[in-house]
């Protein structure tokens, strides 16, 4: 579980290096259980632009992860 985790904290990381904002999505929605409209509140976006970076970080996250086989 460790080294699964360290895989997505790396993962993490390179996603803040590409795009914060959508790192930012990921950390308040994944890990603070943050809903949409409180996420789009504390970014100061709107809940649209909040649902295109979920999606988009979630798919960015999907491939790097697997890409590294470690989780799919």
């Amino acid at each position: 579980k460790f080294v699964e985790l360290l895989t997505i904290h790396e993962a993490l990381e390179q996603l803040q290096k590409w795009d914060a904002r959508k790192a930012s999505v990921v950390e308040m929605r994944f890990f603070g259980g943050m809903s949409t409209e409180e996420t789009a509140v504390a970014l100061s976006v709107s809940e649209n632009t909040v649902i295109r970076d979920w999606g988009m970080a979630r798919a960015w996250l999907r491939k790097e992860l697997a890409g590294k086989n470690k989780i799919a």
